[in-house]
């Protein structure tokens, strides 16, 4: 029994409520009916002494420098595993040392808001046909270099992109009958291999593809998106090939989450086509070869479809290529970014977000300044392309001599510098044009549509 003194007089302490209740849940009482505390006596003693507290914020104080310290160092790297770029020569480094000093990123801004847009798709394919005259765009006859005998090579050993010089770089801007590089270069060793390697019995199924859907999923980095069946049409299922591309272990992951391919190595509509080798260890880099270089790995075909991975086709495309290509008489289609137009502003997005080395990204934009990209003016009324960065992943595309050409010129821009795509396009186009002033390109850069393929 617990006393207490008011006034001068011992009163009895009386323990209800809700502080009674906490008090007895740790009290008990023996056999004579007196209170012992059992469970107080069990508390580790040595968790009351200043010693433990100290010993206790030291280990806190370690753990959180570990984790900061683990936070500062990828911070610091900026993408450093990305940086297996062509190193630049010489040559190059001279020519952008004298330009402006990299951008500095700023601040994080908050994201707008984006709403799909309609499209006046026709209603079927059979309401549709390739327009007469069609390909009559620019001809002439491209060759690809397939083994490399570059003999101020920086290495014999096998290189995808090969070891391109800046003098065959600037000559293959040109529209005109010749032989350039344009990945699965094979080095000078009879024994090497350029990479991304495909069995024979796929390589005969895409050599049969006339018109080509593809998308590709490297080192697991997503899942299956499979188009939905129903709005495909039986002409479309039967005449057009949908190709995934992957590698051994993404193969591994869809097949532990259900989508194992059948006996013909398909699931669902796409057919599942595995890479070995792959050329770069930047998957992001090694994704650009299915990409950009479809008339490669589609030989025979007169039309293909890149479409990035986190879409999922939602069309017919058919009505796709005739809605983009024909009915704008266009070889090559491809979407602006949603909110982003000027490279000058890509490349600080990429920065603030690390999307690659920082100087690696500089050294490639400084070179672009060197060689006359300027900055995009959308009240310029000579201005070529709505917008100087494109959305990249919806890509629509003819198999033209001058859509090849871009398509390639493109790939070895990224293949030499970053593999950030999207810095690169409007160079590569503002220079392709440039230099051909008398050879026209048909390129049809659209509005990005959500609701096509989303």
């Amino acid at each position: 029994m617990a006393l207490f003194k008011y006034n001068g007089e011992w009163l009895q302490e009386r323990r209800g409520g809700l502080i009674g209740a906490i008090l007895n849940s740790g009290v008990a009482r023996n056999e004579q009916g007196s209170r012992v505390a059992r469970r107080g006596r069990r508390f580790p003693r040595n968790f009351l002494k200043p010693r433990f507290f100290r010993w206790l914020l030291l280990l806190l104080a370690v753990l959180f420098f570990c984790v900061f310290a683990t936070f500062v160092l990828k911070l610091l790297s900026n993408g450093n595993e990305e940086e297996k770029y062509l190193p630049l020569s010489g040559e190059v480094l001279e020519q952008v040392s004298s330009y402006d000093a990299p951008l500095t990123p700023p601040k994080s801004k908050r994201r707008k808001q984006h709403f799909p847009c309609e499209v006046g798709l026709a209603a079927a394919v059979d309401n549709i046909l390739e327009p007469k005259n069609y390909m009559n765009f620019t001809q002439f006859s491209l060759g690809y270099v397939e083994r490399e005998v570059n003999p101020h090579a920086n290495s014999p050993q096998s290189r995808f992109g090969g070891y391109q010089t800046l003098n065959e770089r600037e000559k293959s801007f040109l529209a005109r009958n010749q032989t350039i590089h344009c990945g699965f270069v094979k080095g000078m060793s009879r024994l090497s291999s350029p990479g991304f390697e495909l069995s024979e019995n796929d390589k005969a199924y895409m050599n049969t593809c006339r018109v080509a859907v593809s998308s590709c999923i490297f080192g697991s980095s997503d899942f299956l998106r499979r188009p939905t069946s129903r709005l495909i049409s039986e002409f479309s299922k039967k005449n057009v090939c949908f190709v995934m591309f992957v590698d051994e272990q993404t193969l591994s992951k869809l097949s532990s989450e259900g989508h194992t391919p059948d006996e013909k190595g398909y699931v669902g509509l796409w057919k599942i086509v595995v890479v070995r080798n792959l050329p770069y260890l930047d998957m992001r880099k090694t994704g650009k070869v299915p990409k950009f270089l479809s008339h490669r790995l589609f030989p025979s075909s007169r039309y293909s479809i890149w479409l990035d991975s986190k879409m999922r086709l939602n069309t017919d495309p058919m009505l796709i290529i005739e809605f983009f290509l024909w009915r704008m008489r266009a070889e090559y289609a491809i979407s602006n970014h949603y909110d982003r137009h000027c490279v000058w502003e890509e490349v600080l997005q990429n920065k603030r977000l690390n999307k690659y080395n920082h100087t690696a990204i500089d050294e490639q934009f400084m070179f672009y300044q060197s060689d006359g990209l300027r900055k995009f003016n959308p009240s310029d009324p000579n201005i070529s392309l709505p917008s100087y960065v494109p959305e990249g992943s919806f890509i629509i595309r003819a198999h033209t001599p001058m859509s090849n050409l871009f398509s390639c010129l493109w790939f070895n821009e990224v293949d030499r510098f970053t593999s950030r795509d999207q810095l690169s396009f409007a160079y590569t186009y503002l220079k392709l044009t440039r230099m051909n002033p008398d050879k026209p390109f048909h390129l049809n850069m659209f509005k990005v549509i959500l609701q096509l393929h989303m």
